[in-house]
């Protein structure tokens, strides 16, 4: 007969296989060559969240980059998200060409495949350094924002449902073109919610001054620039975080 202890340590030892396999879903890969530097960055309330990011080498010096946030807390949130993350990875191997109808089929899938009122907001773009564009979809996601070179700000709005929210939802493509020196900026509710002592929250005028600060103090790297804006968001809320927080940076060389 099992024991309670033998319990324990087996749901302990699921808990960590668990963890471990969120975190290999958010490594950021190896150079992207030289038409471009990205980094992100997870940062969890619990050990297991809802939130991810994750980017992916596709061929032809393309690199796609997924920013998702899914609908409640903990392992729920979790399991909702791993199960974007896969069933993306997989279309995107299929139809790379397509990002409507790429981001039509994981919402079908995410939709069967889970429980009622589970559902993801989602950011999917493709990168292409030959031409220095970038694809995407905008699946209820936060609008990541593009930071021109020259100082100009471009939202990169929805165009969709969250991903298994409705059975049968569309999504419809955009594209923008990037220059030399321009910075993508994705990021999840976590951190423009980010609020002080006093309530107020950070918002998204608070991450446009940090980044736009760190690009005006020339943070080359993607990384820095990464690390500079959580530290400017932690100096706001002083170091109490109170939701999963993601934050991708991409800039173009």
């Amino acid at each position: 007969m099992t024991t309670t202890d033998e319990l324990v340590m087996d749901v302990s030892q699921d808990w960590v296989l668990a963890c471990d396999v969120q975190q290999r879903f958010m490594q950021v890969p190896g150079p992207a060559g030289d038409s471009m530097d990205y980094s992100a960055r997870c940062r969890q309330v619990k050990a297991l969240g809802g939130d991810c990011y994750d980017f992916m080498p596709l061929t032809g010096n393309r690199v796609g980059l997924i920013v998702g946030d899914a609908s409640g807390k903990g392992l729920a949130a979790a399991l909702v998200m791993a199960n974007v993350q896969s069933s993306l990875r997989t279309a995107a191997l299929l139809m790379e060409t397509d990002l409507a109808v790429l981001l039509k089929v994981v919402n079908q899938q995410v939709y069967t495949s889970s429980l009622t009122d589970r559902f993801a907001t989602l950011f999917y773009g493709v990168f292409d350094g030959a031409t220095r564009t970038l694809r995407y979809v905008n699946a209820g996601h936060n609008p990541p924002v593009i930071i021109r070179q020259n100082g100009e700000i471009i939202f990169l709005e929805s165009s969709g449902a969250p991903v298994g929210m409705f059975p049968d939802s569309t999504y419809e493509e955009s594209m923008v073109r990037l220059e030399p020196g321009d910075r993508v900026i994705a990021y999840t509710d976590g951190v423009i919610e980010a609020a002080n002592p006093e309530g107020e929250e950070w918002g998204v005028s608070g991450l446009l001054k940090a980044a736009t600060t760190c690009v005006a103090e020339r943070a080359e790297d993607a990384n820095d620039l990464v690390e500079l804006i959580f530290n400017s968001m932690d100096d706001f809320a002083k170091d109490c975080q109170r939701d999963d927080a993601t934050l991708a940076v991409v800039r173009v060389l």
